[in-house]
Order: C-alpha cells, then sequence, then structure tokens
C-alpha cells in the first residue's frame, strides 16, 4: 500500500532523511552518509529547515520539467520533496502575497552548481509569475543578461568548465500583481589577474575564446585577429579546448543574447574591438635599451602589434608607445618624468590590459542594467538572488582567495544571525519558551580582517599608503606584531613561540583560522593586488582615444580633471562593497542554497566522501542542523498535523468536529507521549526530539497497514455482495428474455406453417383459372387463324388474276410503240445524215457551257483576296471545272493585289507570313498581333536628342529599337532597358542615360524560348562559353513579342545562314551564371489586373504568373 500512496509529505517514501533537522543520531559521519544515500538516488536536494542543500549531479536529471514547475507551484514547503522549486516558489509567494522583500543566498566552492542554481531560480520565477507581451520581454532580457555576463565573466577552472569569477547580486524588481518589472545587477570583485595570467590547467575568460572560434572571417580581419589561439600569449594553450563546449555557438549565443538585452550594433562592436585590444596587449614585447645616463630604459621589439592596437582603438601610436616607456609623476606643481625599465613596462602593460578588460565588464553590467531597469516609478518589491564565489582553499592562496574567504566569513555570519533570529522570532510568535542556543561566532574572525585599527585589510592599507619602501615582507612584519596575540592568526615570524617550530608555515605566509578551517595565504603580491595602480600615463593615453568606449572607461584621463588624491585601493573597495551588500540583505527575508561539490573529477555518480566532509565543514551544515533543532526539531501547523495522524487515535478517526488545536491534544494523550517531548504553540505543534516524530510516522505506518487490511476485507465483502446480486439480477433477467425467446419462436413456426398452407391453395386456385383462361384464349385464337387463311387464299387468287390481266394489256402496248416507231424511222430516215446524234449531244453542251460563262460574268465576286463567295455550281457535270475556275480566279486577283504592292510592304508582309508560319496555332499571343504592323524602331533614337550617345555609338542599320523589362536573375523583378538589334549584333542600352550594358554577336545566339500563353515574356539562349554568356542567358518581357521574334529570326538566317530555333513551351531553362533555372508559366489571379507577374520561388525555380 506505501506504493499507492499520495505524497503529501517530505516524510512520504522519504529516502533517507529529507530534512537534516531529523537526522537521528546528529553526527557528521550521519549527515554525510544521507547525502550520499539520497545523492545515489539521484535527491540531490536536502532541507536543513528552510534551508536547500543541493549537491551537483554533474548531468542533466528530468526534475527541472513545466510538469515539475507546476507541481510545486503554490504548494507547502514541506509538502513534496525536497527541490530548489520549492524554496524558490515559497520566496515569490512571500514576496507576492505578503509584501515581504527576499533574497536568495546562493554559496558554495567552485564546482559546486551555484550558477546554475541561479538560473533554475530565475527560470522558475519567470514560468510562475505573469504573462503578457511586455512582462513576457523582461523576463526574457532578465534570463539572457545570463549568457552575456558569463561570457565575460566565467572561465573554465581546474574545478569547474564554467567557473564564476566576479561576484553577482541581481535584485528582480516586481509590481503588486508579483509581475517582473525589471532588475539591477551589481557585480563584485572580477578576477581580472587571470586576464594576463592562467594557472596551469585553467583559461581565460571564455569571450576570448569564443570570439576567436565563432567570429566570421570577415570580423577577425577587421579585428586584426587570427582564428590561431597559439598567436596570443594571454591564452593558455594546454586547456584552450574544452569537452563537451562549443565556443562558436556559444558565441553565437553571447550576439543573440546581446542583442535581446538591448545593446546596439555599434556597441556590441565597440565592445568586440576592445576585447581584441586586450588580446593583441599580450602580444607586445620589449627589450632593455641603456641611455647615456647610464639608466635602463625600454623599448617595444615589433611595433607592429602597437600599430594594430592604435587603429583599433584610435590612439596616437607615439602617445601609447611612450606612455609603456615613461612614467610622469606629479607632486603639486611639479612633474617628474622617469624611464621604465622591461619588468615596469611589462607591468604597465598588464595593469592596462587588466584595468581595461574591468572597466569594460563593469560597463557592460552598467548597460545591462540600463536595459532590465523597472521603466516605471510605482513602488516595487524586490527579490535579491546572490551568486557569489564560494570558501576557497587551494595549494597558493593569495590576494583574491583572501577577499573571496573574508566575503565568505561575512556571510556566514550573516546566516547565523539570521537563522537564529528567524528561529527566535518564530517561538515569540507561537509563544514558546526561547532558551538561549550555543554556537560558534565568527564575529571575532570578521573583526580580524576588517577592524578599521587594526585590521589586517586596514595594514594592508596603511602599508601601501606609507612612504618609504613598500614590499610584502614589512607588510608581514606588520601583521606579526599586531596579530601576533589573536587567536586566529597564526604565523612563524610572530612573537607567539608556538609556531615558531612548525614547519607547515613558511616564513612568508600567515595563516588565518576560518569559520570553515585553516588557510595559508601566500603574501607575496598582496601590496600590488591591493595598490591596483595603473599609471597616470596610461590612463592619459587611454582617455585620448579616438574609440568611444575606450575613451568613457577613463574619465581620469582627462588632464582638466586631473586628481592627485590617491585612488582607493582595490581591499578598501571591497570591503565596503560587502559592507553595502551586508545591508541590503539584512532588509529582506532571507532564503539559502548551500552547494557542494560531490567530486573534483566533474563526474556523475561519483561521491567522495572526504571532498564532501570538507564542504560540510566549512559550510557550517552540522552547526546550522544543531541550531536548528536546539530547541525543538520539528514543527507542523495543527490543520496538517491532525490530517497527518489522525488515524492513530479513535476519537479522531476519521473525523475531528472540533477545533484542529484540541485534536492534536486528544492524539498526544491517547498516545502516551511524554508532555517535556512537546509544546504547543499559537498556530503550531513542536516536537522536541526527531525520535518522538519517527515514532508517530512508524505507529502511522502500522496503523496504515491495518487500515489497508481493513479495506481491503470490506472491499473484498462488498465486491462479493455485489457480484452474488448482479449474478441473481443476471440469472432473473436472463429467464426472462428465454422465456419470451421461447413464445418468439413458437409463434413464429405457427406463422410459418399457416402462410405456407394459404400459399398452397391460393397457389391451387390459380393455376385452376389459368388453364380455363388458357382453354378459352386457344379456342378464340384457332377462329382466328382459320379465318385469316381463307382470306389470304381469296386474296391471293384474286391477285393472280389482276396481273395476269395487266400483263396482257402491257404487251400491247408495247408491241404497238415499237410498231409506230418502226413507222416513223422509216417514214424520215431521209431527212438525217450519219452521226447525227453526236453532233446534237456536242451543240447542246456547248450551248450549256456557253450559258454557263456568261452568267458567271455577271456573277463574278469582287477582287478582294479576303472575299470568299463564289457562285454555286448550276450543272454537276461542271464541278470540277467550277473549282479550277474558282481557283484560277483567286490566283488571278491576288497577283492582282500583289502588283499594287511597294518594296516596304513586300518586306512587311513577307515578315507577317514568317510569323504565321513560327506562330500560328502555337503562341495564344500571335491573332491579337497580325493586326498590328511591324514599326521595327519604335524609339526614333536618330530624332531623340536624349539618345545621341547611343546613336553614334552604333555604325549598322538598326532593325528593332524598342524599351523592354528585363527580368532580374536574383529575385524576378524588372528593370528597364532599350532592346536593339542590327545586322550582326543584339544590344541592350540604359533606358535613362542611353548606356550600352550588354552586346551579343548574333553568332552566339542559340534558341529564343517562350510560353504558349497570351504573355510576353521569353528568354534568348546564349552559346555556352562565349563572352556573352558569363552572366547567364536573358530573359525579357516585351508588348511586341511577335515582331521582336520574327525579326531576330530573319536577321540570325541572314547573317548566319541557320535557322534559330524558336522553343513554345510552359516550361524551359534558362542558365543563370552556374545554375540551370526552370521558367514556369501558370494560370493566377494577378492584384495588378492583366499585367503578368515573376516571382523567384527558389534557386532552382522562377514563375510567371499570366492572368
Amino acid at each position: 500500500m506505501a506504493k499507492m500512496e499520495v505524497k503529501t509529505s517530505l516524510l512520504d517514501n522519504m529516502i533517507g532523511v529529507g530534512d537534516m533537522v531529523l537526522l537521528e543520531p546528529l553526527n557528521e559521519e550521519t549527515v554525510i552518509n544521507n547525502l550520499k544515500k539520497r545523492f545515489d538516488h539521484n535527491e540531490i536536494y536536502t532541507y536543513i529547515g528552510s534551508v536547500v542543500i543541493s549537491v551537483n549531479p554533474y548531468r542533466s536529471l528530468p526534475i527541472y520539467s513545466p510538469e515539475k514547475v507546476e507541481d510545486y507551484r503554490n504548494r507547502n514547503f514541506y509538502e513534496l520533496s525536497p527541490h530548489i522549486f520549492a524554496l524558490s516558489d515559497e520566496a515569490y509567494r512571500s514576496l507576492r502575497d505578503q509584501d515581504k522583500d527576499q533574497c536568495i543566498l546562493i554559496t558554495g566552492e567552485s564546482g559546486a552548481g551555484k550558477t546554475e542554481a541561479s538560473k533554475l531560480v530565475m527560470s522558475y520565477v519567470a514560468a510562475v509569475c505573469g504573462k503578457g507581451a511586455e512582462v513576457n520581454q523582461v523576463k526574457e532580457q532578465l534570463l539572457q543578461s545570463n549568457p552575456v555576463l558569463e561570457a565575460f565573466g566565467n572561465a573554465k577552472t581546474v574545478r569547474n568548465d564554467n567557473s564564476s569569477r566576479f561576484g553577482k547580486y541581481m535584485d528582480i524588481e516586481f509590481d503588486f500583481k508579483g509581475d517582473p518589472l525589471g532588475g539591477v545587477i551589481s557585480n563584485y570583485l572580477l578576477e581580472k589577474s587571470r586576464v594576463v595570467k592562467q594557472p596551469r590547467g585553467e583559461r581565460n575568460f571564455h569571450v576570448f575564446y569564443q570570439l576567436l572560434s565563432g567570429a566570421s572571417e570577415e570580423l577577425l580581419n577587421k579585428l586584426k585577429l587570427e582564428r590561431d589561439f597559439s598567436r596570443y600569449n594571454y591564452l593558455s594553450l594546454d586547456s584552450a579546448k574544452v569537452n563537451g563546449v562549443d565556443d562558436a555557438a556559444n558565441f553565437r549565443t553571447v550576439r543573440n543574447a546581446m542583442q535581446i538585452v538591448g545593446f546596439m550594433d555599434h556597441e556590441v562592436e565597440s565592445v568586440l574591438e576592445v576585447v581584441a585590444a586586450v588580446l593583441k596587449l599580450g602580444n607586445i614585447e620589449f627589450k632593455p635599451e641603456s641611455r647615456v645616463n647610464g639608466l635602463d630604459e625600454s623599448k617595444i621589439k615589433d611595433k607592429n602589434e602597437l600599430k594594430e592596437i592604435c587603429e583599433l582603438t584610435g590612439i596616437d601610436q607615439s602617445v601609447l608607445e611612450r606612455a609603456f616607456s615613461f612614467r610622469t609623476v606629479e607632486a603639486k606643481q611639479e612633474k617628474v618624468s622617469t624611464t621604465l625599465n622591461v619588468a615596469q613596462a611589462y607591468y604597465a602593460r598588464d595593469a592596462l590590459a587588466k584595468n581595461l578588460y574591468s572597466r569594460l565588464f563593469s560597463w557592460l553590467v552598467n548597460r545591462i542594467n540600463e536595459s532590465i531597469k523597472a521603466q516605471t516609478k510605482v513602488r516595487k518589491k524586490v527579490m535579491g538572488v546572490l551568486d557569489i564565489y564560494g570558501f576557497e582553499i587551494f595549494e597558493d592562496n593569495s590576494f583574491e582567495q583572501f577577499i573571496i574567504n573574508y566575503c565568505n566569513e561575512k556571510l556566514q555570519q550573516i546566516f547565523i544571525e539570521l537563522t537564529l533570529k528567524e528561529e527566535q522570532e518564530e517561538y515569540i510568535r507561537e509563544d514558546i519558551e526561547w532558551t538561549h542556543i550555543e554556537y560558534f561566532n565568527n564575529a571575532i574572525i570578521c573583526d580580524l580582517i576588517e577592524n578599521n585599527t587594526n585590521g589586517i585589510l586596514a595594514m594592508l592599507d596603511e602599508e601601501c599608503l606609507r612612504p618609504g619602501t613598500v614590499t610584502d615582507e614589512t607588510f608581514l612584519e606588520k601583521l606579526n606584531q599586531v596579530c601576533a596575540t589573536h587567536q586566529h592568526f597564526e604565523s612563524r615570524m610572530s612573537k607567539c613561540s608556538r609556531f615558531l617550530n612548525d614547519t607547515s608555515l613558511p616564513h612568508s605566509c600567515f595563516r588565518i583560522q576560518h569559520y570553515a578551517g585553516k588557510v595559508l595565504y601566500q603574501v607575496e603580491g598582496f601590496v600590488d593586488k591591493n595598490n591596483d595602480l595603473l599609471y597616470r600615463d596610461l590612463s592619459q593615453a587611454m582617455w585620448k582615444a579616438g574609440h568611444a568606449l575606450i575613451k568613457s572607461l577613463f574619465p581620469e584621463g582627462n588632464p582638466a580633471k586631473i586628481n592627485l588624491k590617491r585612488p582607493p585601493t582595490a581591499g578598501s573597495q571591497f570591503k565596503a562593497s560587502v559592507a553595502t551588500l551586508m545591508k541590503n540583505l539584512q532588509t529582506k527575508n532571507p532564503n539559502y542554497i548551500r552547494c557542494i561539490k560531490p567530486n573534483d573529477k566533474k563526474a556523475a555518480h561519483i561521491f567522495n566522501e572526504g571532498l564532501v566532509c570538507h564542504q560540510v565543514r566549512y559550510l557550517g551544515l552540522l552547526e546550522n542542523v544543531r541550531v536548528r533543532r536546539a530547541g525543538y526539531a520539528f514543527r507542523q501547523a495543527y490543520e496538517p498535523c491532525l490530517e497527518r495522524y489522525k488515524m492513530l487515535c479513535k476519537q479522531t478517526w476519521p473525523h475531528w468536529k472540533g477545533p484542529a488545536r484540541a485534536g492534536v491534544e486528544v492524539l498526544f494523550n491517547e498516545l502516551e507521549i511524554p508532555v517535556e517531548e512537546y509544546s504547543f504553540g499559537r498556530s503550531k505543534i513542536f516536537i522536541r526530539n526527531p525520535r518522538t516524530l519517527f515514532k508517530l510516522e512508524d505507529l502511522r505506518k502500522q496503523r496504515l497497514e491495518d487500515l489497508a487490511t481493513l479495506i481491503q476485507k470490506i472491499y473484498r465483502g462488498w465486491k462479493c455482495r455485489t457480484h452474488f446480486l448482479l449474478m441473481r439480477k443476471s440469472q432473473i433477467v436472463i429467464a426472462a428474455w428465454y422465456r419470451r425467446y421461447a413464445q418468439q419462436k413458437r409463434y413464429q413456426q405457427i406463422k410459418s406453417s399457416t402462410l405456407v398452407i394459404q400459399s398452397y391453395i391460393r397457389g391451387w386456385k390459380a393455376r385452376k383459372i389459368l388453364r380455363e383462361l388458357k382453354h378459352q384464349k386457344r379456342c378464340e385464337e384457332a377462329a382466328t387463324t382459320i379465318a385469316a387463311y381463307w382470306h389470304g387464299t381469296q386474296a391471293r387468287r384474286e391477285l393472280k388474276r389482276l396481273k395476269e390481266e395487266a400483263r396482257r394489256k402491257h404487251a400491247v402496248a408495247v408491241i404497238w410503240a415499237y410498231w409506230l416507231g418502226l413507222k416513223v424511222r422509216r417514214e424520215y430516215r431521209k431527212f438525217f445524215r450519219a452521226n447525227a446524234g453526236k453532233k446534237i449531244y456536242e451543240f447542246t453542251l456547248q450551248r450549256i457551257v456557253q450559258k454557263y460563262f456568261l452568267e458567271m460574268k455577271n456573277k463574278v465576286p469582287s477582287l478582294s483576296p479576303i472575299d470568299k463567295n463564289w457562285p454555286s455550281r448550276p450543272y454537276l457535270f461542271l464541278d470540277s471545272t467550277h473549282k479550277e475556275l474558282k481557283r484560277i480566279f483567286h490566283l488571278w486577283r491576288c497577283k492582282k493585289y500583289r502588283d499594287q504592292f511597294t518594296d516596304q510592304q513586300k518586306l512587311i508582309y513577307e515578315e507577317k507570313l514568317e510569323a504565321s508560319e513560327l506562330f500560328k496555332d502555337k503562341k495564344a499571343l500571335y491573332p491579337s498581333s497580325v493586326g498590328q504592323p511591324f514599326q521595327g524602331p519604335y524609339l526614333e533614337i536618330n530624332k531623340n536628342p536624349k539618345y545621341k550617345k547611343l546613336k553614334d555609338a552604333i555604325e549598322e542599320k538598326i532593325i528593332i529599337a524598342e524599351v523592354v523589362n528585363k527580368i532580374n536573375r536574383a529575385n524576378g523583378k524588372s528593370t528597364s532597358r532599350i532592346f536593339l538589334l542590327t545586322n550582326n549584333n543584339l544590344l541592350l542600352a540604359d533606358q535613362k542615360s542611353g548606356q550600352i550594358k550588354s552586346e551579343v554577336p548574333l553568332v552566339d545566339v542559340t534558341k529564343v524560348s517562350m510560353s504558349s500563353q497570351n504573355d510576353g515574356f521569353f528568354a534568348v539562349h546564349l552559346k555556352e562559353g562565349s563572352e556573352a554568356a558569363s552572366k547567364g542567358d536573358f530573359l525579357f518581357s516585351s508588348d511586341h513579342l511577335i515582331e521582336m521574334a520574327t525579326k531576330l529570326y530573319r536577321t540570325t538566317l541572314s547573317q548566319t545562314r541557320q535557322k534559330l530555333n524558336i522553343e513554345i513551351s510552359d516550361e524551359f531553362l534558362v542558365q543563370f551564371r552556374q545554375d540551370k533555372v526552370c521558367v514556369k508559366f501558370i494560370q493566377g489571379n494577378q492584384k495588378n489586373g492583366s499585367v503578368p507577374t515573376c516571382k523567384r520561388k527558389n534557386n532552382r525555380l522562377l514563375e510567371v504568373a499570366v492572368p
């Protein structure tokens, strides 16, 4: 039954202990074992009260989906399994509903997953807050600020491939509805020393590698860069490539993110120019050179790099070269210029590179703040997200680690204070007696570092400002004098005798016992890094740059605003920033995320207990648990407590009808739990020992099993009774249906038998009537047949008699006719000559023909060749004569009509005849061109002074001069051109200027293609390999297509003695440069009336829509 239970608390189906406040027994080993057990089961989040412990899994887990976001949305913090979404939801709802400003503090060492945790918090808040175009834009800008800051502020270290090398605090501002309005980002202590030097196995900041990998060749040439990493001294080569990281793709992501945040194109270009200048600064090298006075000075070896930097930044080369070789010191009204030796020149170069990059990063943060800041001035609610470097203990710890660990000491201090404050406030709110809690207060360590009189930072600043020789050794001596007696400070050179023989403590180091453990600091570099000096000559050279961004980064370089006051040190600046941050955090309700790195290999499924133990110690997790459970380990509101445990008491199960507190009191009295183990608050029950809670859970689990057995028993009984009732009801229904079926079947049998008997009787009666009717009909038919035969016999006899009588009368008539004829022939024989019959026939035929021609004379049609009228034929035997005469007459009148033509008219009609042979019944446009005369030179070039230059350039006779539309090969748009055809060439000229654009010999024209539809498009194909065909074939549109194609055909035939191929098809290929493009004609509705339109669909298709 446990698997079927709905999860409504982190106590359900718990792997290990979800909230380590309930851990029993409580020690370092059980804490680590609990974290390991949960890590092995992919449970990477664990609670310590309201604090979330996050163990980096080094792989993707399916626990951040939109469904998970909805699961944790508007849910109680302890209602589901521990998750970063639960803390994010609690903070967001407190801000939205209770009007409390929130801050989320994310701490942990490098590689523990702090940056990813901050992204998850921001993505959850973005997912659950309001929607809308403006709100979505603000959310997108807030989220896209991360890739930009990561590119410029993160780097690959030995512990983390995407380590934040700066501290970031973002205030996200919301309106009264909880919708984001904007944000403000603060950055702390960028590790700018990484720009000029990186430890072995680590990289410089991401942006350098992204730029060289992802920028186009054109951009690299513009920035005067090369893609090879080995060309730049500031880039370490042993870790230039990181497995699983695509720098080129990340560069495109950063460019896109900058555009979304609101960077203008010229700003992005300026930023990349500054990055390129920093890269190239590392390639400047110096050589020593002795002066006459014996002083050493430095000179630049290769000035080509310096020249390219000056071209990028707009700085005069001589000014920057002098700034690298000389240093000017001003004191009151005096100026002293000294030369720099090679070491000083390299220091100046690196200082300039670090300052240039650091100030660029600060400018980026300010520019992002301008874009994402809230535009309205209404009252805002604020949620702060702090993603800052964790406590660092390396083999070699320097000034950077000292400053970072100081910041973590302050965060630990405020964490303990706010946790105790929260506990105390809850006890007071619930009217529970508050007992003092013993804990380690690290204020003594913070005082050792930040005390204004004898703190380490104060002494470092004092040493940097002291006149005379100042070195790291003098600073250590001062520490040994002032801090020797401090219980958390250790030095071998101090007055404390217990460290004189400590071989683990070198002479040039000091050790501080932090809350997280002892850290050994190398004193070398403390003074220089705290001074963070940039020579005034370099600042002034940067201010003189023609590059607007660089000039704005160095305002102190303005000669009109020279300030002789020494700038504040790096330590004092960071101390002030930390103080401001602490003050800001104390005004907000804190929420904590403690990140832990399970191994140093950045590999999944590996849990290094020693490494985790070290982090548990310096994160103070054990201390945190002790503080949380010093009074009462567990507290819960009365309603959910009663709902969870009410089945343990008969009086509260299944429903309690009184107040929830009274029900809990009855429940605990029934279970006989000792009174000292719990206490009743105003709205919550407080349980002192985790064992009591686990006892309740065990009792609940046993009771649930008993209830499950009872439910199963009741369910089985109900199921059997239900089954029996169903079977009985089914039996009654089946019996009723069967009886109905049996009766219906018997009725159907009786009905069927009745029908059979009825059908037999009806059949017998019908057959009897049929026999009677047939007999009657046969009798009637027999009488009719006999009468018919008798009448026929009578009729045949009468017919035979009549025929015999008629035959006798006819024979008499014939004999009489022959006799009369014989008598006439005998009487008139003497009057006729021989062959008189033939003569009479010929005479008669002659008279008929003569009459035919005389009638034709009066009926002849007009002399128009197109008149098709012709008189009808009078006699059948004249049919062939009539047709031949019609043909001869038509030829004669055509000749008479042609004799009237001039030579010019004959040429026109020859062209019309040629056009008819080429296009009749093939091209739909042809019928409309028949009535239009072919004019040829439509443009009067000889008369128009505008085309005088064009006329002078052409020496041959112009056959056609017409304005056509030339179709653009790339996009299908048209351009007006003058189309000229001469005896030997085809020319295209600009309509406005008359300048000749193309000239094609007719021998290079191979074919003309056009559609069969009613459009004026045609293609002129050119011979492959010819000079004219370098750009491909021509595609034109003309209102006189038939005339132009006919004249081009005749002219080509006249000059080359070869017929030009005219292809008429609705789909043909043309050559555009190296590609063959299909021109396809389709029927379509045109927006501009009846004018065909041409559109380039893709690289292989040009579509012409014809109305």
